[in-house]
């Protein structure tokens, strides 16, 4: 089973070729936002949990998200794999997802890890807040304290998945099929 985190900063790339690696190795996309979203609306019992944290503007717990990436899993008994993303984004979140998948007997085949130059990133989120009108990829500032956010977060996930031998960076910069491609060779290669 190949079992892929995807990584990246804001601008990396990471929705496009999470698809265009969706489509050939015919995995299951884990993403923990859309996960948490279809919980709430059909109202089971994990989404309800959420849902009381969400109100009150707390983040739901690592437990609660867990247990519906478990439930995500069960529903996929036949997945030839799943590639996670938004997930883990701490160490303690890595380990409990590393519980969970010795539980199931699919561990974690790698994390993959887009690598853009910080002036890249800051051109293609302006880029696509003109194209998407998000507020969030307009401000120069609010991007950069994104970038800064997820750079100081990632480091002890990058450390995590280098001991383990899993920590794969792949260069984030070219045209979407020259990534691709760069992706497709680290995957085929594990």
């Amino acid at each position: 089973m190949l079992n892929i985190v995807l990584f990246g900063p804001p601008g990396a790339g990471k929705g496009t070729q999470a698809e265009k690696i969706i489509d050939k190795y015919n995995l299951v996309h884990l993403s923990t936002g859309d996960i948490l979203r279809s919980e709430l609306a059909d109202k089971t019992k994990l989404g309800l949990e959420a849902k009381k944290f969400m109100d009150k503007g707390e983040l739901v717990p690592d437990e609660v998200v867990i247990g519906m990436i478990e439930t995500k899993i069960d529903q996929n008994p036949v997945a030839k794999g799943f590639i996670f993303d938004g997930f883990p984004r701490t160490t303690a979140q890595a380990e409990a997802l590393d519980k969970l998948l010795l539980k199931k007997g699919t561990p974690i085949t790698a994390m993959l890890m887009l690598t853009v130059e910080h002036e890249e990133l800051i051109k293609r989120l302006l880029n696509r807040g003109k194209d998407s009108g998000r507020r969030d990829d307009q401000d120069i500032s609010v991007i950069e304290n994104r970038i800064r956010v997820y750079n100081n977060e990632t480091a002890p996930l990058i450390n995590y998945y280098e001991k383990q031998g899993k920590y794969r960076a792949v260069h984030g910069m070219g045209s979407i099929e020259e990534i691709f491609e760069r992706l497709c060779h680290t995957i085929d290669h594990l």
